[in-house]
Order: structure tokens, then C-alpha cells, then sequence
């Protein structure tokens, strides 16, 4: 591995891990503030601060099924792994490393909190909308998946991916 992969991948690996500290502490300050409190409300009927506990996934799917999340959890982050093993390491994907960072940093967030806790803690909600309550691992892994799929619809051809082909011996 040569001195600019292993740049891009220390680079990488240190917005996984801010990401991450950002995650874990606003989650820390949602049950140091918010949890059996009422709720904070910072735009009236659009958008509050509320503590929920969720064990399950987006819409309250999946309840109590830990065990699936967590497989689920570290198989991705051992499929994200490898893909940024393999990524060639120029300007052409820096895209496609952020887009990683935040997807891994997400995953591992709420990963993190099933480890730790048995649930996901939630606290932002739109009202307004009676959106789900989600936090911030949600919207990287939100904004993420987003940035991926117009990058790869939009951006990068069938060929910027041969990098993924495997090597015949």
C-alpha cells in the first residue's frame, strides 16, 4: 500500500471517528437533557428536540430484532471496509470517501447504541410533519446514501468501478 492511500485512508478514518465523537455526544446530551423532560421546542408545530428510545428501525419496524440490526451493522462496515480498501486512492474519488465516512460513521453510531443500550436514542422531530424521530447517525447515513446514489448515477461510469471486478489468477 503506498503513502497516499494510506493517507486517504487515515483521512477517512479520521472523519469516520469525528463523525462518530458528534454522534455518540449529541446522543449523550439527549439523555442528559431531554430524557422524562419535556420537550424542547425550537420552532413551534415544525421542529422540537424529543427523546424517544427506539428499538426498531425507521417507523418503528423491526422492533426488538437487535440481533438482525448488529449483523446487519458490522456486515456493512466489513463491505465498506473492503470497497475502501480497493478504491484506487486519486482526486476522481474523494467523493466517494466522504460518502463512505459518513455512511460507516452512521451505521456504527447506531451500532454503538444497540451495543451499548438495547435502542437507538432519537431526539430531532419535525412536527410539522410527524416525520420519525432520528438523530445524527441517521442523517449521515441519510445524506450519504443520498450523495451515492446521484454520484453514481450522475458522476462515475460502469468503469470507475472495474477497481470492484475481481482478479482473475
Amino acid at each position: 500500500m503506498n503513502k497516499k492511500k494510506i493517507r486517504y485512508l487515515g483521512c477517512t478514518g479520521a472523519g469516520i471517528l469525528a463523525l462518530l465523537l458528534a454522534d455518540q455526544y449529541t446522543k449523550y446530551l439527549a439523555q442528559e437533557y431531554l430524557k422524562d423532560q419535556a420537550d424542547i421546542i425550537w420552532i413551534p408545530q415544525v421542529f422540537q428536540l424529543h427523546y424517544l428510545e427506539n428499538r426498531g428501525a425507521a417507523f418503528g419496524l423491526l422492533q426488538n430484532q437487535k440481533f438482525i440490526f448488529l449483523a446487519l451493522c458490522a456486515l456493512f462496515l466489513c463491505a465498506a471496509f473492503l470497497f475502501l480498501l480497493q478504491m484506487p486512492a486519486t482526486s476522481r474519488y474523494i467523493p466517494l470517501y466522504f460518502i463512505a465516512a459518513g455512511l460507516s460513521a452512521g451505521a456504527a453510531g447506531n451500532g454503538i447504541d444497540r451495543i451499548l443500550y438495547g435502542y437507538v436514542i432519537d431526539f430531532f422531530y419535525f412536527s410539522l410533519i410527524d416525520f420519525p424521530v432520528f438523530n445524527m447517525a441517521d442523517i449521515y447515513v441519510t445524506v450519504s446514501g443520498f450523495l451515492l446514489i446521484l454520484y453514481v448515477c450522475f458522476v462515475y461510469r460502469e468503469e470507475d468501478f472495474a477497481f470492484m471486478q475481481r482478479r482473475k489468477s
